[in-house]
Formats: structure tokens, sequence, C-alpha cells
């Protein structure tokens, strides 16, 4: 160890800042080195998105219920399919 070393001060906890909530809610989650993402968990059959051409009527129809709409058509669907 040099002379230059030896002579710096010793770092005091009492220094440190106070860890609050606030800190924790800010911080990254690590497993090891690895990043762990919030959110969502990945579903196992997610949707798909899609190009289809339909009468307008039929848009203007689910569009009038407010947001949702493409979540109340895919039901709509799959009521179709659960019946035919």
């Amino acid at each position: 160890m040099t002379e230059k070393l030896r002579n710096l001060p010793l770092l005091s906890t009492d220094d440190a800042p106070e860890l609050d909530d606030a800190f924790f809610e800010r911080a990254d989650v690590y497993h090891g080195n690895t990043l762990v993402r919030q959110g969502r968990p990945r579903l196992d059959n997610p949707k798909q998105a899609t190009t289809i051409r339909l009468d307008a009527d039929v848009i203007e129809y689910f569009k009038a219920g407010g947001k949702g709409w493409q979540t109340r058509l895919n039901l709509a669907l799959r009521e179709y399919i659960a019946t035919h």
C-alpha cells in the first residue's frame, strides 16, 4: 500500500444515504447478472396481429361500444366458432 492510500480517510457508513421505499421502487432487479424484466409474463398463446377487411357498419357497431372493441369482436368470433 502506498503512503498516499494510507493517508486517505476511511469511508463512514454515516455518510450513506437512507434507502427509502422510493429508492427500491426505481431500482432494477437482477437475478445474478441478468436483468429481470418487470411487467406481464409472456403468454403461452399470444394474440397475433393481422389485417382484415370488414364492412363499415360492422366496425362501427363494435367501435360504438367504446374501448375494447377489438376484444369484443374477438369474443364474437369465438362464439361463432363454438356454435359452428
